[in-house]
């Protein structure tokens, strides 16, 4: 029986994480900001095993050294999105606003001073990116798109890798990062399918306003030096668009989003197009990423890529009661076609990836059942 930790404990990932841990029987340890608010972690307690082998920590992504008491003594750290914030888009005004929260803490490795540094000043880098392309009347104020976007993904990466490499027990570290970090670039039509070998282009997310995918680039960058310098073990899954049934009681970012176009609270569904997975699958990549000796780099966990209005018309031919989007949001630079190559991960004996038929009803029964829909 092996002891892991899985940060950011109520995230979609995270909570399957926790759970399938706890089946396997596994001593589990999880960070949330407030272990003291019951309706918050209520549900994790109510997992199978969880009351003899689940132990719940609190931990902040701003602050330095929090997560070392969840992460010392563990064999394997599962370091996931740990807070939600919001995406920056372009929309048809013009604007940058703030759109979709999204999930933005990461782990990987740290414990040098070099490390440190050179994480420190691409933190410095992006925010000042963000403040000299963003106009100053488009959000809230720049100090919230750093406080919401920016410090999240950066600084708190920067945090969870500390507390890594205080704890000479950590064999392993499997990073949560995304599909967001391969696929924005201007050749993507050309050189798909994408592999792990793929990097957005910063300039690219920069003239988009993919400030979500700027940010998530840089940070696992960063994570892959850091790891380097410090000689721990560090295997990242890279998953897309995350879509399964609910676990926790309210619907985190990701479903939310979906609960909203299918329910038309919207206005409009995104002009994306991206690979969507099934999150049974994308927790079977994590478990097979930290027990196969022979996982490194990076691992695609990706099905099949689709425009959001192939999913609406799929779910609107099954679900037709329910009052769909059907105008198509205007933004740029996130609807080119490509694809993604999973075989990597799949070889090294993660199952045949589940189709998009079958993830999106798994999500939409869960509403029903918990009465969202």
């Amino acid at each position: 029986m092996r002891e892991y930790c899985v940060t950011g404990g109520t995230g979609f990932i995270a909570t399957y994480l926790v759970k399938t841990l706890l089946e396997k029987g596994h001593v589990v340890r999880t960070t949330v900001r407030c272990p003291e608010n019951a309706e918050t972690v209520r549900f994790l307690w109510e997992l199978k095993g969880a009351k003899e082998r689940l132990k719940i920590f609190e931990a902040d992504l701003m602050v330095q050294g929090s997560f070392d008491r969840a992460i010392q003594g563990v064999d394997g750290v599962f370091p996931h999105r740990i807070s939600s914030t919001r995406a920056i888009r372009r929309q048809s005004s013009g604007k940058v606003t703030l759109e979709l929260a999204l999930h933005v803490a990461q782990c990987g490795i740290w414990g040098v001073t070099k490390a440190l540094a050179q994480a420190a000043f691409v933190f410095g880098s992006v925010r000042t990116e963000l403040r000299r392309r963003t106009p100053p009347d488009s959000l809230h104020s720049d100090s919230s798109a750093e406080a919401n976007l920016i410090d999240p993904c950066i600084k708190g990466t920067l945090n969870v890798l500390g507390s890594c490499t205080k704890a000479s027990s950590v064999k392993r570290v499997v990073l949560t990062s995304s599909c967001s970090s391969i696929r924005y670039r201007d050749d993507v039509q050309h050189v798909s399918p994408l592999n792990e070998s793929h990097w957005s282009d910063l300039e690219y997310c920069k003239r988009y306003n993919l400030w979500y995918a700027y940010a998530k680039t840089i940070a696992e960058k960063e994570a892959w030096k850091i790891a380097e310098e410090s000689e721990i073990d560090l295997v990242v899954v890279n998953p897309s668009f995350v879509v399964g049934p609910l676990l926790a009681p309210q619907p985190t970012s990701t479903l939310q989003l979906i609960l909203s176009v299918v329910k038309g609270l919207r206005g409009e569904y995104p002009n994306t197009t991206v690979g969507f997975v099934h999150i049974d699958d994308v927790v079977a990549a994590h478990i097979l990423a930290m027990e196969e000796s022979k996982a490194s780099g990076r691992l695609i966990c990706s099905s099949t890529v689709a425009h959001w209005s192939e999913i609406i018309e799929m779910l609107r031919a099954k679900y037709p009661s329910y009052p769909f989007e059907d105008r198509c949001g205007e933004q740029k630079g996130d609807n080119n076609p490509h694809s993604m190559n999973s075989d990597k991960i799949i070889q090294l004996g993660l199952s045949p990836l589940k189709p998009l038929d079958q993830m999106f009803d798994d999500c939409i029964k869960s509403f029903q059942g918990k009465g969202f829909l």
